[in-house]
């Protein structure tokens, strides 16, 4: 805590999580205890002697402090969000396009639901399939440590983090058990399962890192996981194979999200045939990811049809801004009123162009009023002042929450400057978040 920090006349209303997170600026990560907890001296020797020349904003220093009230109200809004967009009535709206997509079969791991914080309670920005860095936060949040005598009794964990590998190990078998109910995920005998951690080039991702530690942990429990490329499989004789073995499960990380690029083919093939198990899947994304969805959520004569209960209707209505697509009818209107809106391409993902209103130019404006975009009213993040080189520096803030099933597993949040969360903002990253009363 800074106790030389000029005392505001506000103050006294302020909230506890408000004060630290403006006034407790100094560290609580424990370097010792991340390299611990991200297992470096194994999984991830190869990469622990250097992450900070190459990652050096993946991690921030200090955590973020969040009240109770808006932790609940998030897991809240996940469990609504998730009930509306897997009802009989929402599948019947977004899966009416695509009919090969209209079948039973896995939830999707790690669906990730991205909020900014206000006065008036959590504003939902995005949600997201195969959200990455679950398994990075999980070991950040582990590696804390008090900062000051301030912080000391609020430096508890949003959720219960203890027993979350095996948690999230029994989540993949859920969605096992969804396609092939007869078959037990991790065999008592015979060879075991294949699974394939699919992306484009992973050894190139931001968070490689993470894709080391899930492979990790599926092989401790008795699974063969394999991080590979799209390129690495083969579709052969009806199965999807690596090096002349069949894949039994995929947990694609890929951006394509339906899968119709060319090289992503024998994917595809292996997804429509049901010849392995794939989470998350075209039909995930369909269902809750598509930016479509947020101008749905908010249209609500739309939402009153769709048969729900007074209190869900109230949770949409509070946690879901104000948004439209962007058509040739409204642009000019969108335009003229474009400081009050995030302008996001409904095919997009992690921010790539994306726009807040204010800082778009009429070269852009351009291009982008005539591609698919939703206009979202715009929400200001909350900040965080943490410190960088001894001084003090005010950073935007976003909350993940890591959902399966509807139920928050993980919260995180993300600090960061610029127009969106982009790993490269000095003192920001990831950062743990802590549970205060207020």
């Amino acid at each position: 805590m800074n106790h030389h920090a000029v005392p505001s006349p506000l103050d006294h209303i302020r909230s506890i999580a408000g004060n630290l997170n403006q006034d407790c600026a100094c560290f609580s990560l424990d370097m010792d205890a991340l390299h611990q907890s991200l297992h470096a001296d194994s999984v991830l020797s190869a990469w622990w002697p250097h992450w900070q020349d190459t990652h050096a904003h993946l991690f921030a220093a200090s955590g973020l402090f969040v009240s109770q009230t808006q932790l609940t109200a998030m897991q809240e809004a996940v469990k609504v969000l998730h009930e509306v967009m897997t009802s009989p009535a929402w599948r019947q709206h977004a899966l009416a396009a695509e009919p090969a997509l209209q079948r039973a079969g896995p939830r999707g791991v790690f669906m990730g639901y991205d909020f900014h914080l206000t006065e008036s309670g959590p504003k939902l920005i995005e949600i997201n399939t195969n959200a990455g860095g679950a398994m990075l936060n999980l070991a950040l949040t582990r590696a804390q440590r008090a900062c000051c005598d301030a912080a000391r009794d609020w430096m508890h964990t949003a959720t219960d983090v203890t027993q979350l590998e095996q948690r999230w190990l029994d989540m993949f078998a859920q969605e096992w058990a969804l396609q092939r109910p007869q078959e037990p995920f991790i065999p008592l005998q015979g060879r075991a399962r294949t699974l394939a951690i699919v992306d484009e080039d992973p050894a190139s991702q931001y968070l490689y890192p993470e894709f080391l530690l899930f492979q990790d942990l599926f092989r401790q429990a008795g699974v063969d996981a394999r991080v590979l490329t799209p390129q690495d499989l083969s579709w052969v004789d009806g199965q999807l194979q690596h090096a002349g073995e069949p894949i039994d499960m995929v947990y694609l990380r890929l951006t394509d999200f339906d899968l119709s690029q060319p090289a992503h083919v024998a994917l595809q093939q292996a997804w429509a045939s049901d010849a392995c198990v794939f989470t998350p899947n075209p039909q995930t994304h369909a269902l809750h990811a598509n930016k479509r969805h947020l101008a749905t959520l908010s249209d609500a004569p739309f939402v009153a049809q769709l048969g729900l209960q007074p209190q869900a209707l109230s949770v949409l209505a509070s946690v879901v801004p104000p948004t439209q697509l962007l058509t040739p009818d409204n642009a000019e209107r969108l335009w003229a009123e474009r400081k009050r809106y995030f302008f996001k391409p409904l095919s997009g993902f992690g921010s790539k162009a994306a726009y807040r209103g204010d800082k778009l130019t009429t070269k852009t404006w351009a291009q982008i009023s005539q591609l698919p975009y939703v206009a979202q009213a715009l929400i200001p993040p909350s900040q965080r002042v943490v410190m960088v080189n001894d001084q003090r520096k005010t950073l935007k803030v976003d909350v993940r929450a890591y959902a399966y099933n509807g139920q928050v597993q993980l919260f995180a949040a993300r600090l960061y400057d610029g127009q969106t969360t982009n790993f490269r903002s000095d003192g920001g990253g990831f950062a743990p978040v802590f549970v205060t009363p207020t």
